[in-house]
């Protein structure tokens, strides 16, 4: 065999032996790989929160690439960020980190950065250096860095080629388990601040309530007792006033009777206006009961009617009257629906114009009977008629035609009628009418 047949046998034997060790070292890392996921797997599916999750995947991470401390450093956002390590490991500032981030943008193919490799002036190696690091793994995601993966290898076990080259391959699927973990957090933070702002807000709702509820207890207990001090003069005003009409102290003049008449209409309404508050104070404190007698409701229609007929003519208005001629007798609470009655009347003699006509209806049925004002007056908004017959409001038409109302008419005639099992009618076009009412069963 010549010389030179030896040569090319040696030199295919060599690269047959060189191809082999190649395969084995491709497979053992395969393998490898293939392990490091397995352990990983759990890191990238757990649903903990940053810092836990940080503190395991930095575990099985220091048991597939041997290092004598290590320390994960992750971005939360720009302002603040998020560092484990292994006993003794020396943390890095976000200073550092910073400075590390603009040579990875300058070399984003770099995933592993290796101490040795940078010359000794180099602001890279005297970074790794102070923190006595010899390997930088770096996660990125969408060409940023996210966070870093600082290593320092032990004196008797070395991170081999082999190491480095796993770590390459496994950067990706760990930067993406710590974005998914920073994501979490944030979304974890942003929960935790809701919800403390929402027990704070809960808190000054409820101490707002309690003291609301304490000022209208103390409104109504006010308003019961100057209600209940108010009427027992008014009653003896109104009787003076009515004895002297009526001629028992001595004659009066046509000018005195009439000035008489005004002061005792007003006694009257002040008395209904006295009566309103204390129903009110006795609906807050669940005293309002409805005392059934029986009634006939036609006669109280009309006496109704009759009471508020000057006061209609003075306004230049006219009532129809469309009400059966026979009686019908109701179990009633007489004081309150003639109440009701009155308020329906007197409003729509109060919001009419002038020369116009007011219907009162009274239409029987099998089981029922429907009372009805039908007027051509101011109307109702649209906008505001859902909360009409609540308690103190007005609608801002009604309030520029009759200032000094109060806004608990409607509210008490539907807690009545409401009381007698019945139900409120109404309807109203602003600028057109209204109509107001009640239906009752019979």
């Amino acid at each position: 065999m010549s010389w030179w047949e030896i040569v090319i046998l040696l030199s295919s034997s060599a690269l047959a032996f060189f191809a082999a060790w190649l395969l084995a070292g491709m497979y053992h890392l395969a393998h490898r790989e293939r392990r490091a996921h397995m352990r990983l797997k759990r890191v990238f599916g757990s649903s903990a929160l940053l810092r836990p999750r940080m503190q395991h995947l930095l575990h099985e991470l220091t048991q597939i690439i041997p290092a004598k401390s290590a320390v994960l450093f992750v971005y939360q956002d720009e302002n603040r960020y998020a560092s484990v390590g292994t006993h003794h490991a020396s943390h890095p500032s976000l200073r550092d980190c910073l400075e590390l981030d603009e040579y990875v943008a300058a070399y984003p193919e770099q995933v592993v950065l290796e101490r040795t490799k940078f010359d000794s002036h180099h602001p890279v190696r005297q970074i790794l250096s102070s923190y006595r690091v010899d390997f930088v793994i770096v996660l990125m995601r969408a060409t940023k860095p996210i966070g870093y993966v600082f290593l320092h290898e032990t004196p008797s076990v070395k991170v081999s080629r082999q190491d480095l080259q796993l770590a390459r391959l496994l950067a990706g699927d760990m930067a993406m388990a710590m974005e998914n973990a920073v994501l979490m957090q944030t979304k974890h933070d942003l929960s935790v601040y809701l919800q403390q702002k929402i027990d704070s807000a809960t808190n000054e709702l409820r101490t707002s309530n309690v003291q609301l509820v304490q000022l209208d207890e103390a409104k109504d207990e006010f308003l019961s007792m100057a209600s209940h001090q108010l009427r027992t003069p008014l009653t003896s005003v109104k009787g003076y006033l009515s004895m002297v009409l009526e001629g028992d102290a001595g004659k009066i003049s046509a000018v005195q009777r009439k000035l008489l008449t005004e002061a005792f209409t007003s006694s009257e309404r002040m008395v209904r206006l006295i009566s309103d508050f204390l129903n009110v104070s006795r609906i807050q404190t669940g005293k309002f009961v409805i005392e059934r007698t029986e009634v006939d409701i036609v006669k109280l229609i009309n006496q109704e009617i009759d009471a508020l007929e000057s006061t209609a003519k003075a306004r230049e208005l006219t009532f129809r009257r469309k009400i059966p001629k026979q009686s019908l007798v109701l179990a009633l609470d007489e004081d309150k629906i003639r109440q009701v009655i009155m308020n329906f009347i007197d409003n729509a003699v109060f919001y009419s114009r002038p020369n116009t006509e007011i219907a009162v209806e009274l239409t029987l049925r099998p089981h029922d009977v429907t009372f009805r004002v039908v007027d051509t007056g101011i109307g109702v908004p649209v906008a505001q008629q859902p909360q009409l017959f609540t308690k103190f409001f007005r609608a801002s038409n009604a309030r520029k035609q009759r200032p000094d109302g109060t806004g608990i008419g409607l509210f008490l005639a539907k807690k009545i009628v409401d009381g007698h099992k019945g139900h409120v009618v109404f309807s109203s076009t602003e600028g057109e009418g209204s109509v107001f009412g009640f239906r009752l069963p019979k």
